[in-house]
């Protein structure tokens, strides 16, 4: 009973530790929250002692295993302004096949600890491990019934009206870290399918005319950023001189998530109207396939393609883009590896070079929708970075260069092109930038004529802010309607 009420009282205290903290210390979270991390305390003690039949080492794993969801929570929202949500627990593969994007988060100290458990947990319910099938048993026993009462739980008040909103922040709060990704999880599996989008056919385009739309990694305007107007952009700066539509682009994500920008501007469907699937909107994108440009688009004779230098797998695009209308895709299988000096990720030079080559090998109305990568780090990878802030901006300059390329190269082409160009969130750099503050990013619209001269429109017309579904519908105002 020691380790039973040790495990309970345990659960409570690192819990209290998860952030955001609940408001009223010493109190902790409400007693639904309460209830509901027992019952998940018990859930693992019964898994552990199925495995080694010893209820004191199991007790102390079902504990260890809650600190870690608070360790890996707070570090997260330290560096993204965000707990741990239930639909991070689906990218576990994902971690492991690619570390790079995840471990930066932690801290030494962390990444030591995560680095000893590996091999420490399974040897230890080796070493512990107690030759009596009634020990066992029970374990199976108690696992059963935390179960059991779990699902019956939720079935009762209060507890099956909690987490209608999908407020996580407010949630975590109140109830705690482990309660709500369980009861966030539960209303995201009850989310509906949206009704499908009829096709319908807008404007009939130009035989050669052209779309192509840049998602750029951590693209950010760093005069806003750093409040600094020397660090002006010039290729971003001459851009909004000419754009048809330019302005500030608000994004949910900071320092990650470049699902949520890219699904907004993709498929167009609000925050609002998404719910609990705002978390990662790609988990459920292919039943969303008629939302997807290439789809709107398809009906009028647009041919789309899709390019990113990296693993399409990666949160499942290769299916997503597909399904989304896509008639190709181009991986990092079209791409050389980049130099040592080059850095980590396939180039924005390298990206713009396919992009102008897909664009003048078209023969029909074309959408190339691409995804950047190379200013996502590693910030420090080139002598001259003296620290991050440094080494975001010189990769920040490579994105802007990217621009004033396309432009250019779109404007020699002599064919009606409209060139979209947003960030997908703001960069995370410790001392630099924080969650706490704006997390706009900058995006700009340009058209060009037969003679490869830009469509400006009044400045009165073309400022704006506008979600990523916001965007997506400018988009489609501009290549269906002409507006």
């Amino acid at each position: 009973m020691f380790a039973i009420f040790a495990l309970m009282a345990g659960s409570l205290i690192l819990d209290a530790l998860a952030r955001p903290r609940a408001q009223a210390f010493p109190s902790t979270r409400s007693l639904t929250g309460a209830w509901l991390l027992w019952l998940h305390a018990l859930l693992p003690l019964g898994v552990f002692l199925t495995i080694s039949g010893n209820l004191e080492v199991s007790a102390g794993l079902s504990l260890a295993l809650i600190g870690l969801f608070t360790m890996v929570s707070n570090a997260k929202r330290a560096m993204l302004g965000e707990a741990l949500v239930f639909s991070d627990l689906a990218l576990l593969g994902a971690v492991f096949r690619h570390p790079q994007f995840y471990f930066s988060a932690l801290t030494r100290v962390q990444k030591a600890v995560l680095a000893l458990a590996a091999p420490i947990v399974p040897a230890l319910l080796w070493w512990v491990f107690v030759p009596d099938a009634t020990a066992h048993l029970k374990g199976l026993a108690l696992f059963v019934i935390s179960a059991g009462l779990l699902r019956l739980t939720m079935k009762l008040p209060p507890w099956n009206g909690l987490g209608q909103v999908p407020d996580s922040e407010a949630d975590v709060q109140r109830h705690g870290l482990i309660p709500t990704l369980f009861v966030h999880w539960l209303r995201w599996r009850e989310t509906r399918d949206p009704a499908l989008l009829p096709p319908t056919a807008g404007r009939l385009p130009e035989s050669d005319e052209l779309a192509i739309v840049i998602q750029c990694e951590s693209f950010a305007d760093p005069a806003r950023l750093f409040g600094d107007p020397a660090l002006i952009l010039p290729g971003l700066d001459a851009a909004r001189d000419s754009a048809w539509a330019s302005g500030v682009l608000e994004v949910h994500g900071f320092g990650a998530y470049t699902m949520r920008t890219e699904y907004g501007v993709l498929f167009g469907r609000s925050e609002q109207a998404l719910g609990f699937r705002r978390f990662d909107p790609f988990l459920t994108a292919t039943r969303e396939a008629s939302y997807a440009l290439p789809q709107r688009l398809k009906p009028s004779g647009w041919r789309s393609l899709f390019v990113h230098p990296h693993d399409m797998r990666f949160y499942n695009r290769e299916a997503i883009m597909t399904a989304g209308g896509f008639a190709e895709l181009v991986g990092q299988e079209r791409f050389a590896p980049p130099a040592p000096e080059e850095g980590r990720y396939v180039t924005d030079a390298a990206m713009a070079n396919e992009i102008l080559s897909l664009a003048r090998s078209a023969t029909q109305p074309t959408l190339i929708y691409a995804v950047t990568i190379e200013n996502h780090g590693p910030w420090t990878s080139g002598p001259q970075d003296h620290d991050l802030r440094s080494g975001y901006l010189r990769l920040l300059r490579k994105g802007d260069a990217m621009l004033a390329a396309l432009a250019k190269g779109l404007a020699a082409l002599q064919r009606p092109a409209t060139l979209v160009f947003f960030g997908d969130h703001r960069p995370s750099i410790p001392g630099h930038t924080s969650p706490d503050g704006a997390r706009d990013t900058p995006f700009v619209v340009l058209r060009f004529d037969r003679t490869g001269q830009a469509i400006p429109r009044g400045a009165e017309e073309r400022e704006s802010s506008v979600t990523p579904a916001g965007l997506h519908q400018l988009i489609l105002d501009v290549l269906l309607r002409g507006e």
